[in-house]
């Protein structure tokens, strides 16, 4: 079963579903969230703080939180448990699949991603609503799936063993260390014996996923038969892949939540360049 809602099927279906608006943009772009869902988001749709809703515990970015902190920050957005959860964003496809994943992984089973996102819908001409949501708390239980998420010490047995395929959603450029990582203090380059598919390569021109058939031709160097783990700069567009991957059937895959800021500033984990 797809992962992915048409605009169509949502707007048949708004009054059924709990719509979050999960978008997230990086830093060069100066776009802010939360500014933008005031200004126009989905009717009735609520805002996924993908930043407050993490370990703030932790120097790494947009980490997950526990599962009590979880909770009590998706139930305060009125999602409650066996609810059908639509998640977008405002790029298309690039941070929904981050708070689909984060959901996944603590239990939640229905939840799915607007294909094409609030761009498609507005291109659409749809109806759009402005200023802050204002949820009735629910009562959200964060059950946490360990099989969907790997942490540092697992990845360096993954690299240490080859016990699974550590898949790296960056650009080439970055891969290769032939670009500074964003982030100071982060060494540029890629774990040894990882492989490359940059997430654009699996989003069509409109902002929607690509179809099953050409999302397979850019894992073409990805054994899909193998266990896959994903990684990117910050554990946000590798959720992308997982959204692919889970597109086109593979299920026995992971995504490393520390990514490339935790393991390029880790002086005990081994890097290569180009």
């Amino acid at each position: 079963m797809s992962n992915l809602v048409s605009t169509e099927w949502l707007a048949a279906h708004l009054s059924e579903v709990r719509v979050v608006d999960a978008s997230w943009y990086m830093p060069d772009e100066k776009r802010e969230p939360t500014k933008e869902f005031e200004a126009g988001h989905i009717p009735g749709a609520v805002f996924f703080d993908i930043d407050g809703i993490s370990d703030h515990t932790t120097d790494l970015p947009h980490m997950m939180p526990t599962p009590g902190e979880f909770s009590k920050a998706v139930g305060a957005l009125g999602i409650g448990d066996g609810e059908t959860v639509v998640v977008y964003d405002g790029s298309g496809i690039f941070s929904a699949p981050r708070a689909w994943w984060m959901l996944n992984a603590m239990g939640h089973d229905d939840v799915k991603v607007l294909d094409g996102g609030f761009p498609k819908w507005k291109r659409e001409g749809r109806a759009a609503q402005t200023g802050a949501a204002s949820p009735r708390t629910k009562f959200f239980t964060a059950i946490p799936r360990p099989a969907i998420i790997r942490d540092f010490a697992a990845v360096m047995d993954i690299v240490k063993n080859k016990t699974a395929q550590m898949v790296d959603a960056r650009s080439a450029a970055r891969f290769k260390a032939e670009e500074p990582e964003p982030r100071p203090g982060v060494r540029g380059g890629h774990m040894p014996a990882a492989l490359n598919v940059h997430y654009r390569k699996l989003i069509a021109e409109d902002g929607t996923l690509k179809p099953p058939e050409q999302l397979r031709a850019a894992f073409d160097a990805v054994d899909l038969g193998r266990p896959i783990v994903t990684s990117c700069g910050s554990g946000l567009s590798a959720a992308v892949l997982m959204l692919a991957l889970d597109e086109i059937g593979m299920r026995e895959a992971a995504l490393y939540d520390g990514s490339w800021t935790e393991w390029g500033s880790r002086p005990e984990a081994p890097v290569e360049t180009g």
